[in-house]
């Protein structure tokens, strides 16, 4: 049958590993040095492994494949033991499987399995869970009253200072692509640490921009991240992407969501890609 499956070029793969523990359904294994899917019936195409790849070696393509079997998944699960059950089954949860969800609880109420989920209610992801801190929001600025502000003299405190976000909120899970102040937006991606590395974070690079932040390594829901960017570059019509992230390696699991948003979307937009060293300095800055 044709369905959506994780591809991984062996090329660019360096074997780091990253993608097998966000792999829930244990499809993944290092294997010769490289990644390697070791069965389609036991990945759902989610990708949620994608955005954890620091290369760029997987993307999620529609090919013949064999369906994914939630059961055969939780053959497997299940001997892992009561934290590799429910990490499955948030997995599930975080990315709207509802009917794998189903099955899966199906299959531990069949064989008497504790439900790890059971009487727990369900979180809500990708639009701040009705939190009124994470409503949209535009943000206004005094006039005078811009960054840098000016310097306080000897021994009293530096006046109230006001950077260069115009919007509320900023981490990618809680952004609304169809927010009004990412119609027609240059859009920076920012890795949550670049802010803390460049002094001049608000000055040289978020000027003038919508932000999104978030953290490859970290943050779970890729698949969310990167059905958001392309709903930005189609649906927002976002005029350039420019992802901002550091030099070490996790890192730029961010480009390559980038990457792959950008060419999954129906629009084609200018990316651009900004790398700092640890210090904070640009090491390398171009459109890709």
């Amino acid at each position: 049958m044709m369905r959506e499956i994780i591809e991984i070029d062996e090329d660019l793969c360096v074997g780091c590993g990253n993608c097998v523990p966000n792999c829930h359904q244990g499809a993944l294994q290092i294997i010769d040095g490289k990644a390697r899917l070791i069965s389609d019936l036991m990945c759902e195409g989610i990708g949620a492994c994608v955005g954890h790849c620091p290369t760029g070696a997987m993307t999620i393509e529609k090919r013949e494949a064999e369906p994914y079997d939630e059961e055969k998944v939780m053959d497997k699960i299940t001997a892992g033991g009561p934290r590799v059950i429910r990490a499955h089954l948030e997995h599930l949860r975080q990315h709207n499987q509802k009917e794998y969800l189903e099955q899966a609880e199906a299959y531990l109420e069949k064989r008497g399995i504790p439900n790890p989920l059971a009487n727990q209610p369900q979180e809500l992801h990708g639009h701040g869970g009705g939190c009124p801190g994470s409503a949209a929001r535009m943000l206004r600025r005094a006039p005078g009253n811009e960054h840098p502000g000016p310097v306080a003299p000897a021994g009293q405190s530096a006046p109230a200072q006001s950077g260069e976000l115009r919007q509320w909120p900023v981490q990618l899970h809680l952004l609304n692509p169809a927010a009004p102040y990412l119609q027609g937006a240059d859009l920076l991606v920012a890795a949550d640490c670049t802010a803390y590395a460049a002094g001049n974070f608000h000055r040289d690079f978020l000027k003038g921009k919508a932000l999104a932040i978030a953290c490859p390594k970290l943050d779970q829901g890729q698949q969310i991240y990167l059905e958001k960017l392309v709903r930005m570059i189609d649906e927002s019509r976002i005029n350039t992407l420019t992802v901002l992230i550091m030099e070490v390696p996790c890192c730029s699991g961010l480009l390559a969501l980038a990457r792959t948003a950008a060419g999954q979307a129906e629009r084609r937009v200018p990316v651009k890609a900004i790398i700092l060293s640890l210090e904070g300095e640009i090491q390398s800055e171009e459109w890709i």
